[in-house]
Protein backbone atom coordinates (compact mmCIF):
# COMPACT_ATOMS: atom_id res chain seq x y z
CA UNK A 1 0.00 0.00 0.00
CA UNK A 2 1.36 3.39 -1.26
CA UNK A 3 1.56 6.24 1.73
CA UNK A 4 -0.81 9.20 1.49
CA UNK A 5 -0.10 12.18 2.31
CA UNK A 6 -0.99 15.11 4.24
CA UNK A 7 -1.20 18.94 3.65
CA UNK A 8 -1.04 20.95 6.77
CA UNK A 9 -3.92 24.08 5.42
CA UNK A 10 -4.13 27.77 7.26
CA UNK A 11 -8.27 27.90 7.14
CA UNK A 12 -7.59 31.34 7.54
CA UNK A 13 -8.96 33.53 10.51
CA UNK A 14 -12.62 32.90 10.37
CA UNK A 15 -14.32 34.22 6.94
CA UNK A 16 -15.08 31.24 4.78
CA UNK A 17 -14.16 33.17 2.22
CA UNK A 18 -10.17 34.29 3.03
CA UNK A 19 -9.61 30.67 2.74
CA UNK A 20 -7.00 30.29 -0.14
CA UNK A 21 -7.76 28.80 -3.64
CA UNK A 22 -4.84 25.87 -3.22
CA UNK A 23 -6.64 25.59 0.22
CA UNK A 24 -9.74 24.67 -1.16
CA UNK A 25 -8.57 22.36 -3.90
CA UNK A 26 -6.60 20.33 -1.31
CA UNK A 27 -10.02 20.29 0.72
CA UNK A 28 -11.74 18.73 -1.85
CA UNK A 29 -10.11 15.76 -2.47
CA UNK A 30 -9.46 14.96 1.02
CA UNK A 31 -10.23 11.18 2.62
CA UNK A 32 -9.44 12.23 5.80
CA UNK A 33 -10.23 16.19 7.69
CA UNK A 34 -8.76 16.84 10.81
CA UNK A 35 -10.12 20.30 11.62
CA UNK A 36 -9.17 22.79 15.14
CA UNK A 37 -11.25 25.02 17.05
CA UNK A 38 -10.87 28.15 14.74
CA UNK A 39 -11.62 26.48 12.01
CA UNK A 40 -14.99 27.39 10.54
CA UNK A 41 -17.16 24.33 10.03
CA UNK A 42 -18.53 25.61 6.70
CA UNK A 43 -14.83 24.39 5.52
CA UNK A 44 -15.96 21.58 5.88
CA UNK A 45 -18.48 21.39 3.28
CA UNK A 46 -15.80 22.11 0.74
CA UNK A 47 -14.60 17.88 1.30
CA UNK A 48 -16.11 14.86 0.14
CA UNK A 49 -19.11 14.12 1.35
CA UNK A 50 -17.77 10.67 2.36
CA UNK A 51 -14.65 12.21 3.71
CA UNK A 52 -14.19 11.58 7.74
CA UNK A 53 -13.95 14.57 10.11
CA UNK A 54 -12.30 14.29 13.01
CA UNK A 55 -12.35 17.49 15.54
CA UNK A 56 -9.20 18.12 17.29
CA UNK A 57 -10.33 21.62 18.53
CA UNK A 58 -8.43 23.27 21.49
CA UNK A 59 -9.11 25.77 23.85
CA UNK A 60 -7.48 27.09 26.52
CA UNK A 61 -7.38 24.60 29.09
CA UNK A 62 -9.22 22.16 27.31
CA UNK A 63 -7.58 19.84 24.70
CA UNK A 64 -9.88 17.87 22.91
CA UNK A 65 -7.12 15.71 21.53
CA UNK A 66 -3.60 16.32 23.01
CA UNK A 67 -1.05 17.49 20.35
CA UNK A 68 0.89 14.34 20.59
CA UNK A 69 -1.81 12.51 20.04
CA UNK A 70 -2.69 14.87 16.92
CA UNK A 71 0.61 14.15 15.36
CA UNK A 72 0.29 10.06 15.52
CA UNK A 73 -3.46 10.52 13.66
CA UNK A 74 -1.73 12.29 11.31
CA UNK A 75 0.57 10.02 10.33
CA UNK A 76 -1.71 7.01 11.41
CA UNK A 77 -4.12 8.20 8.35
CA UNK A 78 -1.54 8.84 5.77
CA UNK A 79 0.35 5.56 6.53
CA UNK A 80 -2.86 3.98 5.95
CA UNK A 81 -3.11 5.58 2.36
CA UNK A 82 -4.78 8.11 3.06
CA UNK A 83 -4.84 11.90 2.13
CA UNK A 84 -5.23 14.10 5.08
CA UNK A 85 -6.33 17.85 5.32
CA UNK A 86 -4.81 19.14 8.55
CA UNK A 87 -7.17 22.02 9.19
CA UNK A 88 -5.76 24.74 11.08
CA UNK A 89 -6.94 28.15 11.96
CA UNK A 90 -4.93 30.96 10.74
CA UNK A 91 -1.32 30.21 9.04
CA UNK A 92 -0.41 26.52 10.40
CA UNK A 93 3.27 28.32 11.24
CA UNK A 94 1.95 31.34 13.09
CA UNK A 95 1.48 30.26 16.27
CA UNK A 96 -0.09 27.45 15.08
CA UNK A 97 2.05 24.14 16.17
CA UNK A 98 2.24 23.40 12.22
CA UNK A 99 6.00 22.95 12.43
CA UNK A 100 5.52 20.35 15.46
CA UNK A 101 3.00 18.42 13.27
CA UNK A 102 5.87 18.76 9.89
CA UNK A 103 8.75 17.93 11.61
CA UNK A 104 6.79 14.68 13.71
CA UNK A 105 6.32 13.76 9.48
CA UNK A 106 9.03 14.61 8.03
CA UNK A 107 10.77 12.26 11.21
CA UNK A 108 8.69 9.42 10.02
CA UNK A 109 9.20 10.06 6.27
CA UNK A 110 5.62 11.01 5.32
CA UNK A 111 4.53 13.21 2.48
CA UNK A 112 3.54 16.33 3.36
CA UNK A 113 2.57 19.78 2.45
CA UNK A 114 2.00 23.57 4.04
CA UNK A 115 -0.63 25.79 2.71
CA UNK A 116 -0.15 29.24 3.71
CA UNK A 117 -3.34 30.68 5.32
CA UNK A 118 -4.35 34.43 6.54
CA UNK A 119 -3.08 34.62 9.91
CA UNK A 120 -5.07 36.25 12.00
CA UNK A 121 -3.43 39.40 13.33
CA UNK A 122 -3.22 40.35 9.65
CA UNK A 123 -6.95 39.69 8.92
CA UNK A 124 -7.96 41.08 12.08
CA UNK A 125 -6.27 44.47 11.58
CA UNK A 126 -7.85 44.57 8.31
CA UNK A 127 -11.16 43.75 9.47
CA UNK A 128 -11.18 46.60 12.28
CA UNK A 129 -9.51 49.08 9.84
CA UNK A 130 -6.21 49.30 11.63
CA UNK A 131 -3.16 49.46 9.05
CA UNK A 132 -0.20 47.57 10.83
CA UNK A 133 1.87 49.76 8.97
CA UNK A 134 2.00 53.21 8.00
CA UNK A 135 4.85 55.27 6.40
CA UNK A 136 3.72 58.14 8.77
CA UNK A 137 3.53 56.43 11.78
CA UNK A 138 5.55 53.13 11.42
CA UNK A 139 7.24 50.75 9.21
CA UNK A 140 7.78 47.85 11.71
CA UNK A 141 5.53 45.15 13.58
CA UNK A 142 6.06 42.12 15.54
CA UNK A 143 4.08 38.94 15.58
CA UNK A 144 4.22 37.68 19.64
CA UNK A 145 2.17 34.92 21.49
CA UNK A 146 0.69 35.72 24.94
CA UNK A 147 0.60 32.05 25.97
CA UNK A 148 3.58 30.03 25.97
CA UNK A 149 4.88 26.55 26.85
CA UNK A 150 4.31 26.49 30.82
CA UNK A 151 8.45 26.63 31.14
CA UNK A 152 8.76 29.88 29.23
CA UNK A 153 7.15 32.82 30.86
CA UNK A 154 6.21 35.71 29.28
CA UNK A 155 8.84 37.73 31.87
CA UNK A 156 11.34 36.24 29.53
CA UNK A 157 10.29 38.35 26.31
CA UNK A 158 13.10 41.31 26.15
CA UNK A 159 10.27 43.67 26.98
CA UNK A 160 12.68 47.12 26.86
CA UNK A 161 12.95 46.19 23.24
CA UNK A 162 9.50 45.01 22.60
CA UNK A 163 8.62 48.57 24.43
CA UNK A 164 10.77 51.11 22.22
CA UNK A 165 12.31 49.11 19.33
CA UNK A 166 9.33 48.27 17.49
CA UNK A 167 6.50 49.97 15.86
CA UNK A 168 3.25 48.12 15.67
CA UNK A 169 2.59 44.91 18.11
CA UNK A 170 0.30 42.27 17.72
CA UNK A 171 0.02 39.46 20.60
CA UNK A 172 -2.01 36.19 19.57
CA UNK A 173 -3.47 34.30 22.92
CA UNK A 174 -2.80 37.23 24.92
CA UNK A 175 -6.05 38.13 26.72
CA UNK A 176 -5.47 36.18 29.70
CA UNK A 177 -1.98 38.21 30.29
CA UNK A 178 -3.00 41.54 28.95
CA UNK A 179 -2.92 43.16 32.27
CA UNK A 180 1.10 41.61 32.91
CA UNK A 181 1.84 42.84 29.18
CA UNK A 182 0.54 46.07 29.70
CA UNK A 183 2.10 46.59 32.43
CA UNK A 184 5.59 45.52 31.74
CA UNK A 185 5.38 47.36 28.04
CA UNK A 186 4.64 50.51 30.36
CA UNK A 187 7.19 50.06 32.40
CA UNK A 188 10.02 49.37 30.27
CA UNK A 189 9.37 52.78 28.68
CA UNK A 190 5.96 52.83 26.25
CA UNK A 191 3.65 55.23 26.45
CA UNK A 192 0.66 54.43 28.94
CA UNK A 193 -1.65 56.44 26.17
CA UNK A 194 -0.83 54.62 22.95
CA UNK A 195 -3.91 53.19 21.84
CA UNK A 196 -4.64 49.55 22.02
CA UNK A 197 -7.92 47.48 19.60
CA UNK A 198 -8.75 44.15 20.85
CA UNK A 199 -10.24 42.63 18.21
CA UNK A 200 -12.31 39.23 18.95
CA UNK A 201 -14.04 36.96 16.46
CA UNK A 202 -12.15 38.46 13.46
CA UNK A 203 -13.35 38.53 10.13
CA UNK A 204 -16.95 36.77 11.42
CA UNK A 205 -20.20 39.03 11.71
CA UNK A 206 -19.69 38.28 15.60
CA UNK A 207 -16.49 40.23 15.32
CA UNK A 208 -16.11 43.12 18.25
CA UNK A 209 -13.65 45.31 18.31
CA UNK A 210 -12.43 47.48 21.60
CA UNK A 211 -10.41 50.73 21.35
CA UNK A 212 -8.69 51.84 24.48
CA UNK A 213 -5.29 53.43 26.12
CA UNK A 214 -2.30 51.27 27.34
CA UNK A 215 -2.98 51.38 30.69
CA UNK A 216 -6.67 50.89 31.24
CA UNK A 217 -7.48 48.09 28.14
CA UNK A 218 -7.79 45.24 30.81
CA UNK A 219 -10.22 46.84 32.95
CA UNK A 220 -12.32 47.82 29.89
CA UNK A 221 -12.08 44.21 28.39
CA UNK A 222 -13.23 42.64 31.71
CA UNK A 223 -15.77 45.04 32.00
CA UNK A 224 -17.00 44.67 28.26
CA UNK A 225 -16.87 41.30 28.93
CA UNK A 226 -14.69 40.17 25.70
CA UNK A 227 -12.94 37.04 26.18
CA UNK A 228 -11.00 34.61 23.60
CA UNK A 229 -10.41 34.43 20.64
CA UNK A 230 -9.03 37.85 20.48
CA UNK A 231 -6.34 39.55 18.77
CA UNK A 232 -5.10 42.31 20.44
CA UNK A 233 -3.06 45.01 18.53
CA UNK A 234 -1.14 47.85 20.12
CA UNK A 235 0.52 51.16 18.71
CA UNK A 236 -0.25 54.18 17.14
CA UNK A 237 -1.58 52.72 13.70
CA UNK A 238 -4.55 51.76 16.23
CA UNK A 239 -5.50 55.96 15.78
CA UNK A 240 -6.58 55.21 11.89
CA UNK A 241 -9.58 52.69 13.17
CA UNK A 242 -12.66 55.66 13.00
CA UNK A 243 -11.45 56.52 10.21
CA UNK A 244 -10.59 53.69 7.87
CA UNK A 245 -13.12 51.14 9.64
CA UNK A 246 -15.55 49.30 6.94
CA UNK A 247 -16.68 45.94 8.07
CA UNK A 248 -18.75 46.70 11.44
CA UNK A 249 -20.12 49.56 9.39
CA UNK A 250 -21.67 47.22 7.02
CA UNK A 251 -25.27 47.54 6.74
CA UNK A 252 -26.09 44.18 8.54
CA UNK A 253 -23.19 44.02 10.46
CA UNK A 254 -24.18 42.25 13.95
CA UNK A 255 -27.61 40.94 12.67
CA UNK A 256 -28.29 37.46 13.33
CA UNK A 257 -30.60 35.25 11.33
CA UNK A 258 -31.89 32.18 10.94
CA UNK A 259 -31.71 30.70 7.77
CA UNK A 260 -34.98 27.88 7.02
CA UNK A 261 -33.91 26.87 3.16
CA UNK A 262 -32.31 23.35 2.81
CA UNK A 263 -28.53 23.90 2.97
CA UNK A 264 -27.84 23.19 -0.64
CA UNK A 265 -30.40 25.82 -1.70
CA UNK A 266 -29.19 28.49 0.95
CA UNK A 267 -25.46 28.80 -0.39
CA UNK A 268 -26.61 31.92 -2.82
CA UNK A 269 -28.72 33.48 -0.04
CA UNK A 270 -25.97 33.17 2.42
CA UNK A 271 -23.38 34.90 0.66
CA UNK A 272 -25.58 37.89 -0.33
CA UNK A 273 -26.08 38.07 3.56
CA UNK A 274 -22.42 38.02 4.48
CA UNK A 275 -21.59 40.42 2.24
CA UNK A 276 -23.65 42.35 3.79
CA UNK A 277 -22.30 41.82 7.44
CA UNK A 278 -24.97 39.44 8.32
CA UNK A 279 -24.12 36.33 10.70
CA UNK A 280 -26.25 33.58 9.15
CA UNK A 281 -27.54 30.33 11.15
CA UNK A 282 -29.20 27.69 8.39
CA UNK A 283 -30.86 24.97 9.91
CA UNK A 284 -33.56 23.49 7.21
CA UNK A 285 -37.64 23.59 8.23
CA UNK A 286 -38.11 21.38 4.98
CA UNK A 287 -35.98 18.78 3.02
CA UNK A 288 -36.48 17.80 -0.69
CA UNK A 289 -37.18 14.65 -1.42
CA UNK A 290 -38.26 12.62 -4.69
CA UNK A 291 -41.89 11.69 -4.83
CA UNK A 292 -43.57 8.74 -3.59
CA UNK A 293 -44.21 7.66 -7.16
CA UNK A 294 -41.83 7.95 -9.67
CA UNK A 295 -43.77 6.62 -12.79
CA UNK A 296 -45.27 9.93 -13.76
CA UNK A 297 -42.49 12.10 -14.18
CA UNK A 298 -40.55 9.55 -15.81
CA UNK A 299 -43.29 8.98 -18.38
CA UNK A 300 -43.11 12.76 -19.37
CA UNK A 301 -39.36 12.87 -19.22
CA UNK A 302 -39.50 9.61 -21.74
CA UNK A 303 -41.72 11.54 -24.03
CA UNK A 304 -40.62 15.11 -23.74
CA UNK A 305 -40.40 15.77 -27.38
CA UNK A 306 -44.43 15.46 -27.20
CA UNK A 307 -44.56 18.95 -25.50
CA UNK A 308 -44.71 22.43 -26.65
CA UNK A 309 -43.89 23.84 -23.10
CA UNK A 310 -41.79 23.13 -20.45
CA UNK A 311 -42.50 24.79 -16.99
CA UNK A 312 -39.97 25.25 -14.10
CA UNK A 313 -40.93 27.18 -10.83
CA UNK A 314 -38.13 26.73 -8.99
CA UNK A 315 -34.40 25.61 -8.72
CA UNK A 316 -35.67 22.48 -6.95
CA UNK A 317 -37.71 21.66 -10.12
CA UNK A 318 -34.69 22.07 -12.33
CA UNK A 319 -32.26 19.61 -10.58
CA UNK A 320 -35.37 16.99 -10.30
CA UNK A 321 -35.96 17.26 -13.80
CA UNK A 322 -32.38 16.82 -14.38
CA UNK A 323 -31.86 13.88 -12.03
CA UNK A 324 -35.03 12.33 -13.81
CA UNK A 325 -33.08 12.58 -17.32
CA UNK A 326 -30.37 11.04 -15.47
CA UNK A 327 -31.99 8.21 -14.00
CA UNK A 328 -33.89 7.74 -17.44
CA UNK A 329 -30.22 7.43 -19.45
CA UNK A 330 -31.50 10.71 -21.72
CA UNK A 331 -29.68 14.12 -22.36
CA UNK A 332 -30.38 17.57 -23.56
CA UNK A 333 -31.41 16.35 -26.92
CA UNK A 334 -34.92 15.89 -25.56
CA UNK A 335 -35.31 19.13 -25.26
CA UNK A 336 -34.94 20.09 -28.63
CA UNK A 337 -37.79 21.74 -29.86
CA UNK A 338 -39.40 22.26 -26.50
CA UNK A 339 -40.15 26.11 -25.04
CA UNK A 340 -38.43 26.40 -21.68
CA UNK A 341 -40.30 28.56 -19.01
CA UNK A 342 -38.14 30.19 -16.19
CA UNK A 343 -40.29 31.36 -13.14
CA UNK A 344 -37.48 34.10 -12.78
CA UNK A 345 -34.01 34.59 -12.40
CA UNK A 346 -32.89 31.66 -10.24
CA UNK A 347 -35.13 29.27 -11.95
CA UNK A 348 -33.03 30.41 -15.05
CA UNK A 349 -29.72 30.46 -13.29
CA UNK A 350 -30.61 26.74 -12.36
CA UNK A 351 -30.94 25.89 -16.17
CA UNK A 352 -27.87 28.01 -17.12
CA UNK A 353 -26.22 25.48 -14.99
CA UNK A 354 -26.90 22.53 -17.33
CA UNK A 355 -26.16 24.77 -19.97
CA UNK A 356 -29.49 25.62 -21.00
CA UNK A 357 -31.02 29.13 -21.53
CA UNK A 358 -35.07 29.59 -20.93
CA UNK A 359 -37.02 30.72 -23.96
CA UNK A 360 -39.04 32.57 -21.39
CA UNK A 361 -38.83 34.31 -18.48
CA UNK A 362 -41.57 36.75 -17.33
CA UNK A 363 -41.32 40.18 -15.66
CA UNK A 364 -43.40 38.81 -12.36
CA UNK A 365 -41.57 36.14 -10.66
CA UNK A 366 -44.72 34.74 -9.88
CA UNK A 367 -47.10 31.64 -10.85
CA UNK A 368 -49.19 34.54 -12.08
CA UNK A 369 -46.49 36.07 -13.89
CA UNK A 370 -46.03 32.90 -15.65
CA UNK A 371 -49.47 32.05 -16.48
CA UNK A 372 -49.45 35.93 -17.58
CA UNK A 373 -46.81 35.69 -20.24
CA UNK A 374 -48.13 32.58 -21.80
CA UNK A 375 -51.73 33.30 -22.09
CA UNK A 376 -49.90 36.49 -24.24
CA UNK A 377 -47.95 34.44 -26.42
CA UNK A 378 -51.61 32.11 -26.93
CA UNK A 379 -51.54 28.30 -25.70
CA UNK A 380 -54.94 27.09 -27.07
CA UNK A 381 -54.11 23.37 -28.37
CA UNK A 382 -50.65 23.37 -26.69
CA UNK A 383 -49.11 20.47 -24.68
CA UNK A 384 -47.90 22.11 -21.51
CA UNK A 385 -45.27 20.19 -19.16
CA UNK A 386 -45.05 21.22 -15.24
CA UNK A 387 -43.28 19.59 -13.01
CA UNK A 388 -44.27 20.42 -9.64
CA UNK A 389 -43.68 20.11 -6.00
CA UNK A 390 -46.32 18.01 -4.54
CA UNK A 391 -48.17 20.77 -2.44
CA UNK A 392 -47.72 23.61 -5.62
CA UNK A 393 -50.60 25.68 -6.06
CA UNK A 394 -52.95 24.62 -9.09
CA UNK A 395 -53.19 28.31 -9.92
CA UNK A 396 -51.12 27.19 -13.41
CA UNK A 397 -52.45 23.81 -14.08
CA UNK A 398 -56.02 25.31 -13.46
CA UNK A 399 -55.54 29.03 -15.97
CA UNK A 400 -54.03 27.64 -18.37
CA UNK A 401 -56.98 24.23 -19.05
CA UNK A 402 -58.91 27.27 -19.07
CA UNK A 403 -57.29 28.95 -22.22
CA UNK A 404 -57.56 25.65 -23.79
CA UNK A 405 -54.33 24.02 -23.18
CA UNK A 406 -53.41 20.53 -22.03
CA UNK A 407 -51.01 20.62 -18.74
CA UNK A 408 -49.61 17.21 -17.47
CA UNK A 409 -48.41 18.08 -13.93
CA UNK A 410 -46.42 15.27 -12.63
CA UNK A 411 -44.97 15.62 -9.43
CA UNK A 412 -41.07 15.86 -9.65
CA UNK A 413 -40.40 16.40 -5.97
CA UNK A 414 -41.72 16.75 -2.48
CA UNK A 415 -40.88 18.95 0.84
CA UNK A 416 -40.58 16.92 4.22
CA UNK A 417 -40.10 17.96 7.70
CA UNK A 418 -36.53 17.06 8.58
CA UNK A 419 -35.80 15.28 12.16
CA UNK A 420 -34.09 16.34 14.96
CA UNK A 421 -33.57 20.19 14.18
CA UNK A 422 -36.65 21.31 16.71
CA UNK A 423 -34.01 21.76 19.82
CA UNK A 424 -31.53 24.14 18.16
CA UNK A 425 -34.50 26.27 16.85
CA UNK A 426 -35.98 26.28 19.98
CA UNK A 427 -32.30 27.01 21.95
CA UNK A 428 -32.24 29.66 19.49
CA UNK A 429 -35.44 31.63 19.70
CA UNK A 430 -35.65 31.18 23.60
CA UNK A 431 -31.82 32.59 24.24
CA UNK A 432 -32.82 35.63 22.17
CA UNK A 433 -29.83 35.26 20.11
CA UNK A 434 -31.81 35.85 16.74
CA UNK A 435 -32.74 39.06 14.69
CA UNK A 436 -35.26 37.35 12.28
CA UNK A 437 -36.17 34.17 10.27
CA UNK A 438 -36.51 34.15 7.00
CA UNK A 439 -38.90 31.97 5.44
CA UNK A 440 -38.04 31.05 1.24
CA UNK A 441 -41.12 29.39 0.70
CA UNK A 442 -44.57 28.29 2.53
CA UNK A 443 -43.54 25.23 3.56
CA UNK A 444 -40.65 26.38 5.67
CA UNK A 445 -43.26 27.69 7.69
CA UNK A 446 -45.55 25.44 8.42
CA UNK A 447 -42.90 22.72 9.09
CA UNK A 448 -41.44 25.30 11.61
CA UNK A 449 -44.87 25.68 13.16
CA UNK A 450 -45.13 21.99 13.05
CA UNK A 451 -41.46 21.42 14.84
CA UNK A 452 -42.16 23.90 17.76
CA UNK A 453 -46.05 23.73 18.26
CA UNK A 454 -47.95 26.34 19.92
CA UNK A 455 -44.64 27.25 21.69
CA UNK A 456 -43.66 29.67 18.73
CA UNK A 457 -45.82 32.53 19.56
CA UNK A 458 -44.25 32.58 23.40
CA UNK A 459 -40.75 31.93 21.87
CA UNK A 460 -40.70 34.03 18.60
CA UNK A 461 -40.29 37.39 21.27
CA UNK A 462 -39.10 40.17 19.42
CA UNK A 463 -37.99 38.00 16.34
CA UNK A 464 -38.96 39.15 13.12
CA UNK A 465 -40.30 37.11 10.48
CA UNK A 466 -38.97 37.71 7.32
CA UNK A 467 -41.51 36.38 3.65
CA UNK A 468 -39.60 36.02 0.26
CA UNK A 469 -43.02 36.44 -1.41
CA UNK A 470 -46.91 36.89 -1.39
CA UNK A 471 -47.74 33.14 -0.96
CA UNK A 472 -45.44 32.63 2.04
CA UNK A 473 -46.74 35.75 3.45
CA UNK A 474 -50.09 35.09 3.18
CA UNK A 475 -49.35 31.32 4.93
CA UNK A 476 -47.73 33.15 7.86
CA UNK A 477 -50.81 35.31 8.08
CA UNK A 478 -53.45 32.66 7.93
CA UNK A 479 -51.91 31.20 10.71
CA UNK A 480 -52.14 34.87 12.80
CA UNK A 481 -48.81 36.03 12.70
CA UNK A 482 -47.25 39.59 11.54
CA UNK A 483 -44.93 39.34 8.08
CA UNK A 484 -42.68 41.99 9.23
CA UNK A 485 -40.66 42.43 5.93
CA UNK A 486 -41.70 41.20 2.44
CA UNK A 487 -39.31 42.29 -0.78
CA UNK A 488 -41.01 43.81 -4.11
CA UNK A 489 -39.86 40.88 -6.28
CA UNK A 490 -39.73 36.98 -4.73
CA UNK A 491 -36.05 36.90 -5.20
CA UNK A 492 -33.29 36.15 -2.75
CA UNK A 493 -31.23 39.28 -3.93
CA UNK A 494 -34.19 41.31 -3.54
CA UNK A 495 -35.25 39.99 -0.25
CA UNK A 496 -31.33 41.18 0.78
CA UNK A 497 -31.80 44.53 -0.43
CA UNK A 498 -34.89 44.52 1.62
CA UNK A 499 -33.33 43.78 4.73
CA UNK A 500 -30.80 46.43 4.45
CA UNK A 501 -33.39 48.61 3.53
CA UNK A 502 -35.48 48.16 6.79
CA UNK A 503 -32.36 48.27 9.31
CA UNK A 504 -31.20 51.20 7.50
CA UNK A 505 -34.49 52.90 8.27
CA UNK A 506 -34.24 51.48 12.39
Amino acid sequence: MSVGKVYLIGAGPGDPGLLTVKGRECLERADVVVYDYLANPVLLGLAPEQAEKIYAGKTHGNHHIPQEQINELLAEKAISGLIVARLKGGDPFVFGRGGEEAAYLHARNIPYEVVPGVTAGFAAAAYAGIPLTHRDITTSLALLTGHERPERKLSSLDWEKLATGLGTLIFYMGMTNLKLISSELIRYGRAPETPVAVVQWATLPRQRTLVGRLDTIAEEVKKAGLEPPAVIIIGEVVRYREELRWYDNLPLFGKRFLITRPRAQATDFVVLLQQQGAETICIPTIEIVPPEDLAPIDDAVRNLAEFDSLILTSANGVEALFERLRANRLDLRCLAGVQLVAVGPKTAKALNKHGLQPDLVPKDYRAEGVVEALLAEGVRGKRILYPRAEIARTLIIERLQHAGAEVVAPVAYRTVRPQGKEEMIRHLLSAGELDALCFSSSSTFDNLLAMLGDDFRQLQGRVKLFSIGPQTSETIRKHGYQVDLEPHQSTLDDLVKAMVNYYRKK
